[in-house]
């Protein structure tokens, strides 16, 4: 079927709107380690998919799927050995502290429990997010992408970052200091209104903001003062964990430990997997007061496809490859950087790397239309990156983690290509 009537069909199954990338949307009919695959054969180097984090259709993950899918696959209310296998084996990756797990089937679910645990823990409500968050679509965890003083519970800061920082001249330890004086001020400014403090909840590396450069120890000292005041912290690793920076967590590059951490979709790599980890007690309390109960969730066809990536990344040693194919490509792109006039920052953890797209380097004027045209040329030649970020001009490039050098060679030689014949610049 052509693409136009694909497009008309879904229109009309799907609702008018519903998102897609791209000038001209993309087929994909089949995915293969970092490939995907159109209908004519034609391959697209994957470089933005979060979900099959250990590559698409590994073949250790399908077969434990089939398998599990064959013998059995039931709701929660039900012993099982392999479900708790893998809580044993997931949360021996986290903190000792954090022990306990409340397992979800999406992002947004783990977040919600997330919120309802640090409000049923300090008797509060009150959510400190940043102004450019987003943890999910559900009405309650909507409330932080959409936060505003108007809504008495939710409470956004600036987001720490050094490039466009709250103050042009200040050092980095001023800056750290002057976001955690916004920290403190929300915290204020819910004990002003009579809203009891519950809790913050972010990003570790901030990846919806656009992976920014965070002036050092703001995430722990952030930690420190929201605990002093009463409230848990809460780190969002659904894109920063399952070893995306080259570590296993987000909050072990920013060198704190959160008191509830949320993960989500690399966990199932294709498969609808989640879960909330946190302190025994926590949990308990939770379960106490909420009762929760997902069909879906803690069943033995997720926890054999969980374990499943746990055993690639190990096996296949992938977290020490991601940090080097991490530092090489970087590397690369700063050599390619001085013949890419919109390219104002590279920055990142592992293979999780953001390009700042400017119209000015002086300026710092955001170039969003600039950003989107280069992705759109890089998907001509059968590369699939994104933009995001809080203006919305943030290369995006986040591959499967057995992505390697050889693969990132094939996309530097791309985006050579495309600086030379965009810009007019030889690298």
């Amino acid at each position: 079927m052509a693409t136009t009537d694909l497009l008309a069909r879904r229109e009309k199954l799907l609702g008018t709107g519903t998102p897609l990338f791209y000038k001209e949307a993309v087929n994909i009919v089949r995915g293969e380690g970092v490939w995907l695959f159109d209908p004519d054969g034609q391959r697209y180097l994957d470089m933005y998919n979060n979900v099959p984090c250990v590559g698409h259709c590994h073949p250790h993950v399908v077969e434990a799927m089939h398998r599990q899918a064959s013998t059995l696959n039931v709701h929660s209310r039900y012993l099982h050995e392999g479900v708790l296998d893998y809580a044993e084996r997931l949360t021996g990756h986290h903190a000792d502290e954090l022990a306990s797990v409340v397992f979800t089937c999406t992002g947004t679910e783990a977040n919600e429990v997330a919120m309802s645990m640090a409000r049923i823990a300090t008797s509060g409500r009150g959510i400190i997010c940043t102004d450019a968050a987003y943890h999910g679509n559900s009405a309650e965890v909507g409330k932080l992408t959409r936060a505003s003083d108007a809504d008495p519970e939710i409470r956004a800061i600036p987001y720490p970052q050094r490039y466009r920082p709250l103050q042009e001249d200040a050092s980095e330890s001023e800056l750290t200091d002057l976001y955690l004086s916004e920290v403190r001020r929300a915290i204020d400014s819910f004990a002003a209104n009579d809203v009891p403090f519950a809790g913050m909840l972010v990003c570790p590396i901030l990846a919806n903001e656009g992976l920014p450069d965070i002036p050092k120890g703001f995430m722990p000292k952030a930690a420190e003062i929201v605990r002093n005041a009463g409230g848990l912290f809460i780190a969002d690793e659904v894109q920063a964990g399952f070893c995306r920076t080259g570590s296993w967590w987000g909050y072990e590059v920013m060198d704190f430990v959160p008191d509830i951490i949320t993960m989500g979709k690399p966990m199932g790599n294709g498969l609808p997997l989640a879960g909330t980890v946190a302190r025994t007690e926590l949990v308990d309390a939770f379960r106490e007061r909420k009762r929760y109960f997902n069909t879906f969730a803690s069943s033995p066809l997720q926890a054999a496809v969980g374990m499943a990536v746990i055993e690639v990344i190990e096996a296949e040693n992938l977290r020490e490859s991601v940090t080097d194919v991490g530092e090489y490509l970087r590397t690369e792109l700063s050599k390619l950087q001085p013949h890419c006039p919109p390219m104002a920052e590279i920055r990142g953890h592992g293979l999780f790397i953001g390009l700042e797209w400017v119209s000015d380097h002086d300026t710092k004027v955001p170039d969003r239309e600039g950003a989107t045209l280069f992705v759109n040329r890089l998907k001509e030649k059968g590369f699939l990156i994104g933009s995001a970020g809080s203006l919305g001009n943030v290369l995006k490039i986040r591959p499967p983690l057995v992505f390697s050098r050889e693969h990132a060679d094939l996309f530097l030689t791309a985006f050579a290509e495309i600086v030379e014949d965009v810009y007019g610049t030889t690298p």
